[in-house]
């Protein structure tokens, strides 16, 4: 028998390299000599990095940005082991944790880290870059970022505007001449599985702006500017940025991203699983554990990894295990994809804590749970 694990992380316990590791142990246990095929797995979101550099091979790399409030810190990304494939996460470099609360306060904030460290992957040789930008601290429009790469923005008397959430009401007008040439040789991939539009009550602004600091009169101050500020970069491209689905993620850095640099914006899960080869993978294998932290109803609907997991080994009718820490309401809407099923690592009624706090001995043993009840039925047939 042949297994392939790609699980993602449990977020604050288990990385999904850790998750891998404790797998090919159980499976040693109940099935000795068996062969294993460990892809760790990442949907776009924190983990992306270390998953994809554990699946593909490659090295870590380390780009000096300015955070979210323009003080200089150390942003970590991944280049793969072909040499022209950068793999970053937005919040290494613009992530509301670098915010204190007391500090959150989305008119100025910026995306600018973000643009170099894009630009660092650039001067390295990349030639793909794939993106998770969730976490954001940032409602500047993706005008940080995109002023990192070479973009110009400046008021109605030609000062620069600042790139931050505050001076989108003074964009008069955006030079696009001199960003990076590199850029048009790059394919910029975004990891992104919302599909908000820029403008509007579900937009950047109204949808996430409050979970970074913005009132309500704030909210409306940035909606404002949001407004003058997509205008503005319709009049020099051509392009509607407001209705691009996506273009509200991150801040509105959705829009900069298909907007202005012409990256495709495409669902986390799907474009990792892409990135390494996953289809090919799953040639001979009879068996694939999959999992996350908790899974439910919107874990379905959004298509999180053990859904795309499931979507890939239905198409080549093969079983799928699911081990998560917890279930929630919809969560059988996994079972309508393939032939499925889901464990829980909780034995016990325990506080999250407690879970959390033994979460490799809990995991281990429901892995060792699974795959015995595997071994019996494989002995019925």
């Amino acid at each position: 028998m042949k297994m392939l694990f790609a699980s993602d992380s449990f977020k604050g316990s288990l990385s999904a390299v850790e998750i891998c590791n404790l797998l090919e142990q159980a499976a040693e246990t109940v099935f000795p000599g068996t062969e294993t095929v460990s892809v760790p797995i990442a949907d776009g979101g924190e983990g992306t990095v270390e998953a994809l550099l554990r699946a593909m091979g490659g090295r870590w790399m380390t780009t000096r940005v300015a955070d979210p409030l323009f003080t200089p810190v150390d942003a970590k990304w991944g280049m793969l082991s072909d040499g022209t494939t950068a793999v970053m996460e937005m919040a290494q470099a613009s992530g509301l944790p670098y915010v204190p609360q007391e500090q959150r306060d989305p008119r100025y904030t910026t995306s600018y880290g973000t643009g170099e460290m894009i630009a660092d992957a650039l001067r390295q040789g990349a030639k793909k870059i794939l993106i998770g930008i969730g976490g954001s601290a940032t409602n500047d429009g993706g005008m940080g970022m995109l002023s990192a790469l070479g973009a110009v923005f400046t008021d109605d008397k030609g000062k620069q505007v600042s790139p931050v959430g505050d001076g989108l009401a003074r964009v008069a007008h955006a030079d696009f001449a001199h960003l990076l040439p590199a850029l048009k040789e790059c394919k910029i991939t975004v990891l992104c599985d919302v599909t908000n539009p820029l403008l509007g009550p579900t937009g950047a602004t109204y949808t996430y702006g409050p979970q970074k600091g913005g009132t309500p009169a704030i909210c409306d101050a940035l909606e404002a500017g949001m407004t003058n500020y997509a205008r503005v970069i319709q009049q020099v491209t051509g392009k509607d940025i407001d209705h691009i689905p996506g273009a509200g993620a991150a801040g509105g850095l959705g829009a900069a991203f298909a907007g202005v640099l012409g990256a495709t914006l495409k669902s986390g899960i799907d474009a990792v699983l892409e990135t390494v080869d996953f289809d090919q993978k799953l040639n001979g294998v009879d068996l694939v554990v999959t999992g996350e932290g908790r899974i439910d109803g919107q874990s379905v609907r959004f298509g999180k990894v053990p859904v795309g997991v499931a979507r890939h080994c239905a198409a080549k009718n093969i079983p799928v295990l699911c081990i998560v820490g917890g279930m929630g309401e919809g969560a059988e809407g996994l079972f309508d994809l393939c032939e499925s099923t889901i464990q829980t690592t909780v034995s016990d009624p325990m506080p999250l804590e407690e879970a959390m706090t033994n979460a490799e001995k809990l995991y281990l043993d429901a892995a060792l749970r699974l795959f015995r009840a595997v071994r019996i039925g494989m002995k019925l047939r």
